[in-house]
């Protein structure tokens, strides 16, 4: 089953809620493009590669919406300030803007509202079918880079769960075990909302893939145990000096060099951000409940305030190699480099 998708039959568009893993299975099917950016605020549709797909859709949705305005003047306002609205929803991830800008570039190159939508729609449909192209590409590379029979630890969910199919991070682990590799995996819970529990280990579990789950804060002392091999994980925004990814990812990292254990990042390249450096980037603020409440129990008490970051920024100096869908990239990282000459650290 995809994680997102167009529903033909039903002209709307279908994800998994993944707030309601593992417990059950629900799919969320919606025209709206409101009802789509609760979903995205709420992580019900979450990881940078589906969030790619998901602003694809959000665009082609909101111009479905908008397809019997009297003008194409008015569609396109309409559109725009809709696109706006969708892209607001996660600032840090910068593939849900690429997605958002990739559809509305076709759809506003034509001249009527219903062309528009068509031209919307068949560009997200090819932006899904991309994605999962691409993470097998991203899966195939990565692969070579795991050795024969090892342990991988993982953060946060960069899985199929997190794109359309096959995933990013968990996508190399997938393809590695596909070639034949005696591969296991440690999965940290990844608080506050345990997408490492829920859903990377909810997929690894499913695929039959060796997987058990750590504390996040085990990360460490399993390393200087010598029971962590590889570190590979996703990313939401790769600029020219950092990696951004959930939080904790950077702790991972420090801990990773300290005891020469290989980093690895996997993420499309529509995850290269070259327009910005790490101190433009705005790190998302997550809400106090996350941290505070869990169902009905009070985890801390009453008038206590909370940090709750959904990202930190790694300083590429940490990265052993990003695995993309166009191959490696490795120290120095030129390819990042932005036409405006800004550097690597």
């Amino acid at each position: 089953m995809r994680t997102i998708t167009w529903n033909t039959e039903g002209r709307c568009l279908t994800y998994i809620n993944q707030t309601r893993l593992p417990a059950e299975l629900v799919t969320v099917e919606t025209q709206s493009v409101s009802r789509l950016a609760d979903g995205i605020r709420r992580l019900e549709v979450r990881g940078a590669p589906a969030l790619g797909v998901a602003g694809g859709y959000g665009a082609a949705l909101s111009c479905f919406s908008h397809k019997n305005e009297g003008t194409f003047q008015g569609f396109c306002h309409a559109v725009k300030s809709d696109a706006a609205f969708l892209r607001a929803t996660r600032p840090t991830a910068v593939n849900l803007g690429w997605g958002i800008d990739r559809v509305l570039q076709n759809a506003m190159a034509e001249d009527t509202p219903a062309a528009a939508y068509e031209a919307a729609l068949q560009e997200a449909q090819v932006i899904e079918a991309e994605d999962i192209a691409l993470c097998h590409r991203i899966g195939a590379y990565g692969a070579s880079l795991l050795p024969d029979t090892c342990t991988v630890l993982t953060h946060c969910n960069a899985g199929a769960l997190a794109c359309v199919e096959w995933g990013t991070a968990l996508g190399v682990i997938r393809s590695a075990v596909e070639a034949g590799k005696n591969i296991s995996v440690l999965s940290c819970e990844t608080r506050p909302l345990n997408q490492g529990s829920r859903l990377t280990a909810y997929e690894l579990h499913a695929d039959g893939i060796p997987v058990k789950t750590i504390p996040d804060s085990a990360a460490a002392h399993l390393m200087r145990k010598g029971m962590i091999d590889a570190v590979v994980v996703g990313a939401d925004r790769i600029t020219p000096d950092a990696v951004f990814n959930k939080i904790g990812t950077y702790m991972h990292a420090v801990c990773a060099h300290h005891h020469s254990i290989p980093f690895y990042v996997a993420a499309p390249y529509s995850t290269l951000d070259n327009s910005r450096n790490e101190a433009d980037v705005i790190i998302e603020e997550r809400v106090r409940d996350e941290l505070a409440v869990c169902g009905t129990r009070k985890l801390m008490p009453d008038g206590v305030e909370t940090i709750n970051p959904a990202f930190d920024a790694t300083p590429l100096a940490l990265i052993t190699a990003i695995i993309t869908d166009k191959g490696i990239i490795r120290q120095p990282y030129t390819e990042l480099a932005g036409q405006d000459g800004r550097n690597r650290p």
